[in-house]
């Protein structure tokens, strides 16, 4: 009998998870706590009662974070899989170079009825919890889900596969006094139209891909627009609009409300928008040797197997700041290389010499934990060493190229970047 394996999630991480298992010959069963598969990309223009959604848990709490106007921040020939792309094809009727998330989600549509994997999603299946089969057993795992009768059943797996995705809980910044706050707040996973920004004085707290999207909407109905940021070296009025700044980091809110930057300069606003990131998540989860501490998820070797429990347990998709699809597919075949017994991993101390090792590095450099997963600048090592576990080509120069050129553009703050992407050459990109 082949083994069997249950993969959590089914957005774009879990569905390209269960072809790669279904190719190696794996039984394969996936979760999926919604009525639909795509998971991030379903666009639900719901958002929670609570606007900083600091509960997941809440009854009624909405798991998607997109906004109505989103497009990928990445051209489509970065959003596909090796061999079913995004680039050549429209599915929706949306054939820009950067496709709205209708168009991405067509898409994972397709992918799932074409390779099968459709077939094997359980839909309204939340799993509640994920654990070994027996003490010190790490062989075979018990699955807990509800399904949408409201039953809870158990049923056991050799391996688990983790891909619930970690673009649902957000993280806000703790800004000091603000008690003393008066106005609105809201994260940017609740955003979804500027509408409600209407002639307001907004500050934007974070300038991501997202963020700066998300603050240059708003400038077209806002009064004024102020990003607050820990990393940008352009402080000031932002040359291309007449009504947005960069600011340093919030400092605190003031005795009077007003909102004081660490450079000292202070604006009155009407709302803050948090555009702060995510946590990663993992409520069916609680394994001694396995924790997330300020958004590290540790120990895991090469973000996908703890050393512990490996090799039967893995997550895919933890890594940021990478060509997503690219990295989810071959975090995917590797785990099924594994699981099939195709390739092997090092022994657990190996692993954990390198978990170390990791760590050690990001310490020398600087890096803050909560970026253990964030692979930029390091795209083309981390992609090129998960190519070669697998036997797949490494990353090639163009897209390499292209990666790098849509990353400049997306800080840019211009938005007509994305149409004007195939009329410009590298040279015609905003600088910094």
């Amino acid at each position: 009998m082949p083994r069997t394996v249950a993969v959590v999630g089914a957005g774009a991480a879990g569905l390209v998870a269960a072809r790669e298992l279904l190719r190696a010959g794996l039984d394969v069963a996936v979760f999926e706590k919604s009525a639909r598969t795509g998971g991030t990309w379903a666009y639900d223009p719901r958002a929670d009662a609570d606007p900083l959604g600091r509960d997941p848990a809440a009854p009624g709490a909405v798991h998607g974070s997109l906004y109505a106007s989103l497009r990928t921040n990445l051209p489509r020939e970065l959003m596909g899989f090796s061999d079913f792309p995004l680039a050549g094809r429209v599915f929706a009727g949306d054939a820009r170079a950067f496709p709205g998330h209708r168009e991405v989600l067509a898409f994972l549509d397709a992918f799932a009825e074409e390779s099968g994997v459709a077939a094997r999603v359980r839909l309204r299946a939340e799993v509640l919890r994920v654990r070994p089969l027996g003490q010190g057993q790490r062989e075979r795992w018990v699955v807990a889900w509800r399904g949408e009768d409201g039953e809870v059943a158990e049923e056991v797996f050799d391996a688990v596969v983790v891909c619930n995705g970690h673009w649902t809980v957000p993280q806000v910044a703790e800004i000091r006094g603000i008690d003393n706050w008066r106005g609105k707040q809201m994260h940017s996973h609740n955003y979804r139209v500027p509408e409600p920004f209407r002639d307001q004085n907004v500050v934007v707290v974070g300038m991501g891909a997202s963020g700066t999207d998300i603050a240059l909407e708003v400038s077209h109905v806002a009064k004024e627009v102020h990003i607050a940021t820990r990393y940008s070296d352009r402080l000031g009025k932002v040359g291309l609009r007449k009504n947005v700044w960069i600011h340093t980091e919030v400092d605190c809110i003031q005795d009077d409300g007003k909102i004081r930057f660490t450079d000292g300069s202070a604006v009155a606003a009407d709302s803050i928008l948090y555009c702060t990131g995510y946590h990663y998540h993992f409520p069916f989860l609680d394994l001694d040797g396995l924790a997330i501490d300020d958004n590290r998820v540790g120990p895991l070797y090469n973000h996908v197997f703890p050393p512990k429990y490996a090799p039967n347990l893995s997550f895919i998709g933890l890594p940021l700041k990478t060509i997503i699809f690219q990295s989810v597919e071959l975090e995917s075949k590797w785990v099924a290389a594994v699981l099939s017994g195709r390739s092997t991993l090092p022994g657990e101390e190996d692993m954990m010499a390198a978990v170390r090792e990791h760590y050690r590095q990001m310490e020398e450099a600087g890096r803050p934990k909560r970026h253990t997963h964030v692979i930029m600048p390091n795209w083309e090592e981390h992609l090129n060493w998960l190519a070669d576990q697998v036997g797949e080509p490494r990353l090639e120069a163009a897209r390499l190229e292209m990666l790098e050129k849509a990353v400049r553009c997306a800080w840019s703050m211009d938005e007509g970047y994305r149409d004007r992407w195939e009329q410009e050459d590298d040279s015609g990109t905003g600088s910094l």
